[in-house]
């Protein structure tokens, strides 16, 4: 079985936050405005996308985030609250995509597409070591 039979277009869920200074564009390096950064609006898209798939994901599988394209529309600030939400919108044999978008408590501030594709655990490990081992070592600079 490949996907969660379970899984279909329809299964939503959503993350929340109120902005911190650590989610900031400086704390996180993406700008010098103290305002909702652009990565934690994308972790927020692939934590709501994950939550709605999760509960259907087989015992030794999970999701990898695979592409998201979205636009920030508006900034949000410190102390707002912002949740972002994730609808499945298709299943295609192992990939699943989801429209994503979010708001603040004032407006739109977000919108997308994201997808996730289901992996075995086992074979993404075994993977993930051979590449390791063929790395190319680093070269050091003397000082």
């Amino acid at each position: 079985m490949t996907t969660a039979a379970a899984l279909v277009p329809g299964v939503r869920a959503s993350k929340s936050i109120v902005v911190a200074e650590e989610h900031t564009a400086p704390h996180v390096g993406s700008g010098q405005v103290r305002v909702l950064a652009t990565p934690v609006l994308i972790n927020l898209f692939e934590a709501a996308a994950l939550a709605a798939a999760e509960g259907f994901v087989p015992a030794g599988r999970q999701t990898v985030g695979t592409l998201l394209s979205m636009r920030h529309l508006a900034a949000t600030p410190v102390g707002m609250r912002v949740e972002a939400h994730a609808e499945v919108i298709a299943v295609e044999g192992r990939l699943i995509r989801f429209r994503v978008w979010a708001e603040d408590e004032v407006e739109p501030i977000g919108e997308g597409v994201h997808e996730r594709i289901m992996i075995g655990l086992d074979g993404f490990d075994t993977r993930m070591g051979a590449k390791i081992l063929r790395r190319v070592p680093s070269v050091r600079k003397s000082d």
